[in-house]
């Protein structure tokens, strides 16, 4: 990622301007946009458990509902902040309230208008308590001034950065409030064909193959979108998706789509090419995770002799074939505002890890420590190949493992909702704001039983809590930073669970694709500018 400067991230470009700023470059006068088609993709997993989860829910149903589902604001690839549902939003000279101006002419897919009610309601019933998390919590009313314009106040000055980010980032998807109102949201119904103000609807959800979009031939952006229709098809493998590719069943996906040595194979004829621009805002890690709940995990010393035992250069170089590095902490190292090196680092030392669990208390006693149980979430293939090399790691160490590698469905099922493990192997994404995509693995608000990529450690430090809600409120930058790094380096030395490798994700799309890859979190945009030079 090149550096930019803060100011750069505060830039909120005209609503005059974003029609040809959603239009993207291929409007700036390189290509003239054929309408028409369809576009077949994937991504570098499996199939979602819904559409759309309120909660969150992971990569693969953020995938599909951001095809359907819209925020106010999103980020360009050049880490700018532009208009999608609001042309502006302006903070208060106290920082305590923000005035959001709405796009007008704006419908729902049934035909309902979209108004600053829509707002009101995903502000103080969706955002505040199901999505955003701590992020929102000095958040106390929300108000409808005309239908078009809503003000947001908070009971502390908020950092425009954060909640501009707030807005942009996964939590801020808007919801209809006439769909939604006096309904359990995580819940409804309507979660499995979600209604939104996007440029495609959901035609159907054949469950175990693909979901089929529509064109929105009313949406707000007339010129938009190109394409006709959209599929998003899983396939049950990396090798299947290679396959598909070749065999033109598919035009892109996402997220390191096809066995990592094939992407040279398949994009040296031209046909295809390997994209790593888009993931900006969505820096991917592999963890490993400690159940706190266990009293042998609530022990540091166990935590770190573990992490001691773990060779990450090994895994960057084997298992993701050199497409990743090893993590240093809980802030991804592409992060160029909040980043550090100064954290406790862990460099592969199996004497040193098993000194530390000697002084711990657990001494090989009839050629074990201890047994425990170690869960690999089954939704990509390198997490099997990881969790292969950690049982061996940890039974070097003298450590009995039972090693499980769940299908998704029981693999968020053990991890999230039972937690029934003693060591996981998961990921996740963090956007360049680390409130609360970064923080809620590690916050005490961020242990929502059921809630799928948070805090399932069941780690809680008030410390911890009190430097992230400090973060919220800190409107100046370097003393905020400087929060963001204590809080890395508590984390780190902590090591509830913790990044272990820093992932640097492809996209591959045939080369007649254009206008892909255009916004810092491409796989969770919209697609409306995508066109297919047939």
């Amino acid at each position: 990622m090149s550096r930019f400067s803060r100011r750069d991230f505060l830039i909120t470009t005209a609503g005059a301007a974003l029609a040809s700023s959603m239009a993207g470059p291929a409007l700036a006068g390189l290509e003239t946009p054929k309408r028409g088609g369809t576009l077949i993709g994937t991504w570098g997993g499996f199939e979602p458990q819904s559409l759309f989860v309120p909660p969150g829910g992971g990569s693969s149903p953020y995938f599909t509902s951001t095809k359907v589902l819209e925020r106010l604001i999103r980020l360009t690839v050049d880490l700018k902040f532009e208009p999608v549902l609001a042309v502006d939003i302006k903070p208060s000279a106290d920082f305590k309230s923000y005035t959001i101006k709405l796009r007008e002419g704006v419908t729902w897919h049934d035909g309902n208008p979209f108004t600053a009610e829509d707002v009101v309601f995903n502000a103080m019933q969706y955002w505040k308590p199901i999505s955003a998390g701590v992020s929102l919590d000095a958040l106390e009313g929300a108000e409808a001034v005309d239908p078009l314009t809503v003000v947001l106040k908070f009971k502390a000055p908020v950092p425009e950065f954060f909640l501009k980010s707030v807005l942009a980032g996964k939590s801020g998807l808007v919801i209809p409030k006439h769909i939604y109102a006096g309904s359990n949201i995580i819940t409804n119904p309507v979660n499995n064909a979600p209604i939104g103000t996007g440029p495609f609807k959901v035609k159907e959800w054949v469950r175990g193959s693909h979901v089929e979009y529509l064109r929105n031939e009313k949406y707000w952006n007339p010129g938009l979108p190109y394409l006709d229709r959209l599929v998003i098809r899983w396939w049950r493998d990396p090798a299947s998706r290679a396959a598909a590719f070749e065999a033109g069943q598919l035009d892109i996906g996402t997220f390191n789509p096809i066995p990592m040595p094939d992407i040279a194979r398949l994009t040296s004829g031209g046909k295809f090419i390997a994209e790593t621009k888009g993931y900006a805002n969505s820096a991917w890690v592999t963890t490993i995770e400690f159940n706190q709940r266990r009293d042998i995990f609530r022990k540091r010393e166990v935590r770190q002799a573990l992490l001691q035992a773990t060779d990450r250069q090994f895994i960057a170089d084997t298992v993701f074939f050199g497409r990743a590095r090893p993590s240093l902490g809980a802030v991804h190292s592409s992060n160029t505002i909040f980043f550090t090196k100064d954290v406790q680092d862990y460099p592969f030392d199996v004497k040193k890890a098993g000194k530390l669990l000697d002084a711990a208390g657990f001494p090989v006693k009839d050629g074990s420590r201890f047994k425990l149980s170690l869960v690999s979430a089954g939704w990509f293939e390198e997490n099997i190949k990881i969790g292969q090399y950690v049982k061996q790691a940890f039974e070097d160490l003298d450590i009995t493992v039972d090693l499980a590698v769940p299908d998704r469905a029981t693999s968020l099922k053990r991890i999230y909702s039972d937690y029934d493990y003693d060591v996981a192997i998961s990921n996740n994404s963090g956007s360049i704001e680390l409130i609360p995509s970064t923080t809620q693995y590690y916050t005490t608000d961020g242990i929502v039983k059921g809630a799928a990529f948070r805090n399932a450690t069941g780690y809680s430090n008030p410390k911890l809590d009190e430097l992230v809600a400090r973060m919220t409120v800190e409107t100046d930058e370097p003393k905020r930073i400087a929060l963001a790094k204590d809080f890395d380096r508590l984390a780190t030395i902590e090591a509830p669970l913790l990044p272990m490798v820093d992932l640097e994700p492809v996209t591959i799309v045939r080369s007649d694709v254009r206008n892909h890859s255009a916004t810092a979190d491409f796989m969770g945009e919209s697609w409306a500018e995508l066109w297919l030079d047939r």
